[in-house]
């Protein structure tokens, strides 16, 4: 067992009208409160079509592999036999935000109320890994000595090529629609806990938050315990890559609690370099490639081998080298933001129209995300 850097997996997922295509906005209520009957991992969130669910603490990954097939295919058959679907994506390719609806419930409205149009519009999903931390190791030093290799997690993970029916340019859009939110993006750094605490007492004292999960930076200490919450990642397709994701997650967390020199003393050009790395890898996915501080710019296959190279002894303390060369899988097959654009050229290049040849996209993501999709990719 490895306690010390136990982890728990969210995946954020939409819930879609099965014919429409389009999300969900009728039988939503009765499936979600049969639903958390029969799966009490499962979760609504603040906008009405995104279900969330979540491991419980775990140790190894044929657990987490064997819990979300679990959550991914139980869920979607309940949801089929009523006639709506699940998918995970960064941002839905067809559903407008002016026409999906916020949760009416009274612990959200005042959420809602203070963001107005912005949190209507962040109609996207992702993925959160959890790592917890052994006594002793501080959470702020890690959180900011890990940045710089969060471009690489959300190049790896992008699903979200669509935005409002329309091809946006982009792999990764999902991080350009939710940094409208306030406390989004990537943190400051902080200089210790009680820095770190200074600020939420700042924030509470105010009545900007009145909770701590409304901190919504792609990387932030947890609410309860010493645990880092991971969140640039888009809400993966392919349980494959959420597990690559998560293990990545989880050996770089352990290599830096364990090599304090490891990104030490980052400083406002290491922040900015980041920021760049990060719309680099919204851009162009897994095809571009990361600036470094005194470095030639290094393509992103090269500094997934080069991090690979520089995990491998953490991923065999944690038994998870196997789910950690999944991301070389990634790289060499695409992201699911690569197989959308894909499908969608293809079906254009059948002649169909914009909107069924978004349907073919939407249809892929949905039986890819319970496991019904054809195994060639």
């Amino acid at each position: 067992m490895h306690a010390d850097f136990a982890f728990c997996i969210e995946e954020d997922v939409f819930l879609n009208d099965a014919e429409k295509r389009d999300a969900a906005r009728a039988r939503v209520r009765d499936f979600l409160a049969v639903c958390r009957r029969d799966f009490p991992a499962a979760r609504h969130d603040l906008i009405e079509p995104r279900l969330i669910w979540a491991t419980d603490p775990l140790a190894d990954f044929a657990s987490a592999r064997r819990v979300l097939a679990e959550l991914r295919g139980g869920i979607g058959a309940l949801a089929a036999a009523r006639g709506l679907a699940v998918m995970a994506a960064g941002t839905h390719p067809i559903a407008l935000w002016s026409r999906v609806r916020p949760r009416e419930t009274g612990a959200r409205d005042r959420v809602q109320r203070d963001l107005q149009m912005v949190g209507s519009r962040t109609v996207v999903c992702g993925l959160s890994v959890r790592v917890s931390l052994p006594e002793g190791v501080s959470r702020i030093d890690v959180m900011n000595r890990i940045q710089p290799f969060l471009p690489l997690l959300l190049a790896l993970s992008t699903s979200s090529p669509f935005w409002q029916a329309q091809r946006t340019g982009l792999l990764g859009y999902r991080l350009a629609a939710s940094r409208e939110l306030p406390r989004s993006g990537l943190p400051p750094y902080f200089t210790d806990e009680a820095d770190y605490a200074r600020y939420l007492d700042t924030l509470m004292r105010a009545g900007a938050i009145d909770d701590l999960a409304h901190v919504w930076w792609v990387i932030r200490p947890a609410p309860q315990g010493n645990a880092l919450d991971l969140r640039i990642a888009d809400s993966c397709t392919r349980l494959d890559d959420t597990l690559a994701i998560a293990a990545l997650t989880r050996c770089l967390v352990r290599r830096l609690a364990r090599d304090p020199a490891l990104n030490r003393a980052p400083t406002g050009a290491t922040h900015a370099i980041t920021a760049e790395n990060c719309w680099r890898a919204q851009r162009y996915g897994i095809h571009g490639s990361f600036m470094a501080e005194n470095e030639a710019a290094l393509a992103v296959k090269d500094a997934l081998a080069r991090t690979l190279a520089l995990l491998a002894e953490d991923a065999a303390a944690l038994g998870c080298t196997a789910e950690l060369d999944l991301a070389r899988w990634i790289v060499a097959r695409g992201t699911s933001a690569d197989r959308q654009l894909a499908l969608f050229t293809e079906a254009q290049g059948r002649g169909l129209a914009q909107r069924e040849a978004l349907c073919a996209v939407v249809d892929w993501l949905a039986a890819e995300t319970i496991g019904t999709a054809p195994t060639r990719h």
